[in-house]
């Protein structure tokens, strides 16, 4: 009840911030998902093998660090608003520019470029939103921001299974191309962080403001674990969703139709959990809600993996996700609140896609081991899920924790101990 009392004295510019960043981290989730679901049909066009064109999902996830940063220190200094208008609209044209890749070449580095573009919008977003709303909704809004991610998963193999069959992989890169839309709404409705607005009011006149890399200046054993952590958090998301409409349609042998519907029930489940531990965490703390939902992955394993039936692969599906998604729900919020004032556009995107990047290779590896193995997807995804979700929890009861971190103004206005 009381989450709900505070969501409801949410301001509606509040509430227009947090529509804005979810819509922004969906869209962008959506066309990063438009390739994981047509990888098998993309490698029967061009003529090559899946592991091939599953390259293409390891350039975007290496190109997102850089991609992190740069946005990441232009929106310290220019304010997140505009530069979050810029990448949008970035990631949305190279998103419309691979439904005319000629060939796998071409394809491969539009992809690279969209990564490039994809791995600012997330560190923009979150930052915006946890520096413009009240301090005690940050658990639920993180939980509901990262879904934003899972939700974009759910609109592309919507759209697969809905349309596929009509306008095929390049007609679903063209409906990529919607997000550009958003930046009319941010625009008309979204201000500025609140936050970078009072950094930027009391900077010395005229003196020398640090950002970006030197800000980080005595950070970097923080840094390091929040690497780590979100290596280990990319290892757990992308070992369990992005081969998985593949291992339904190569190793099961599902047709379109069935593997579409399967792939639209993982991410029910993943919103859910997001939204559910994302709010536990402003109950019991952040560490302990990410070990809680990592561990309680396990028992969702042989379901998800190994079931012989439709149905038990898609309550495996459900569970699984909402304790994978369920960890990532707390992941925006905690990032955060980690992070100082003066570069929380740049750190926790930064370590949040170098952990993408150390993780980048997980498709291909995984698709490769598949293949080599008589095409056995379940099984080379559950031993590699088995060992993250132990190490996942283990880092992250190790690590630092900064539950209601003042922000900007407030961290002036908080007692000793509390900023």
């Amino acid at each position: 009840m009381s989450i709900w009392s505070e969501l409801g004295a949410m301001t509606s510019v509040q509430r227009k911030v947090v529509f804005a960043s979810f819509l922004g981290w969906t869209l962008d989730a959506f066309d990063y998902f438009v390739l994981i679901v047509v990888m098998k049909h993309i490698a029967a066009d061009f003529k090559v093998e899946v592991p091939s064109v599953a390259l293409a999902v390891f350039l975007t996830l290496a190109m997102r660090p850089l991609g992190a940063f740069v946005f990441g220190m232009l929106a310290d200094k220019f304010g997140r608003r505009p530069i979050l208008m810029i990448d949008i609209l970035l990631f949305s044209a190279f998103e419309l520019a691979s439904a005319f890749a000629p060939n796998l070449t071409a394809l491969l580095v539009l992809r690279a470029l969209f990564g490039f573009a994809m791995g600012g919008e997330w560190g923009l977003g979150a930052s915006l939103t946890m520096e413009s709303i009240p301090e005690k909704t940050r658990g639920f809004v993180s939980g509901l921001l990262q879904q934003g991610y899972a939700f974009g998963n759910l609109l592309a193999a919507f759209l697969f299974w809905a349309l596929f069959d009509k306008i095929g992989w390049r007609g679903m890169f063209i409906v990529g191309f919607v997000p550009a839309l958003l930046v009319v709404y941010i625009r008309a409705h979204v201000p500025e962080s609140p936050v970078w607005e009072h950094t930027r009011a009391h900077a010395p006149p005229g003196g020398h403001v640090r950002r970006g890399l030197e800000a980080m200046r005595g950070l970097w054993g923080r840094a390091l674990f929040m690497i780590a952590l979100m290596a280990l958090f990319n290892f757990f998301s992308h070992g369990t969703q992005d081969l998985y409409t593949t291992f339904l349609q190569v190793e099961r042998g599902f047709d379109t139709d069935l593997a579409g519907k399967l792939s639209i029930v993982g991410p029910l489940g993943a919103i859910c959990g997001g939204v559910v531990f994302g709010a536990l965490s402003e109950h019991i703390g952040r560490k302990r809600a990410i070990v809680i939902a990592a561990l309680l992955a396990l028992p969702a394993v042989p379901l998800w993996a190994f079931s012989a039936t439709p149905l038990l692969l898609g309550v495996g599906a459900f569970a699984i996700q909402f304790m994978v998604q369920g960890a990532w729900g707390v992941v925006p919020v905690h990032l955060n609140e980690l992070s100082p004032d003066a570069v929380r556009a740049t750190m926790p995107g930064l370590t949040y896609q170098i952990g993408n990047f150390i993780s980048s290779g997980t498709p291909p590896l995984l698709a490769m081991l598949a293949e080599r193995n008589g095409k056995q997807y379940g099984l080379t995804m559950a031993i590699f899920i088995v060992g993250v979700a132990l190490a996942l929890a283990l880092v992250s009861a190790l690590g630092p924790e900064a539950k209601g971190k003042k922000f900007g103004a407030a961290a002036l206005q908080a007692a000793p101990g509390e900023a």
